[in-house]
């Protein structure tokens, strides 16, 4: 009878050791859980705030003062133009006598 006693007391603190070892790691997997998804918040506002840059940086008026501005670029309607000589210009005219 004793030795029943002695086994089942084994098997209860093993059963005790394995419960309190698996609530442990449970409790750092929860952890570990919870900044993970921390994290993946602060990503999605980068993320939104990256897309929000991203369309300021590609607005047309940016585009076109930094054309203006850097390239020193002119709409393609503007009166200055080159043309390689002996061409003519879209109305049937020469260019100034080049080609003549």
């Amino acid at each position: 009878m004793a030795r029943l006693n002695m086994l089942l007391l084994l098997a209860v603190v093993l059963c005790a050791l394995s419960v309190v070892t698996s609530q442990h790691t449970a409790r750092k997997l929860f952890q570990a859980m919870e900044s993970e998804q921390e994290r993946a918040k602060q990503l999605d506002i980068e993320y939104d705030q990256l897309q929000l840059e991203l369309s300021t940086w590609a607005t047309s008026p940016r585009i076109d003062k930094i054309a203006r501005e850097k390239l020193r670029m002119r709409p393609a309607g503007s009166t200055l133009g080159v043309r390689p000589a002996g061409s003519t210009a879209p109305t049937g005219k020469s260019d100034g006598g080049a080609s003549q």
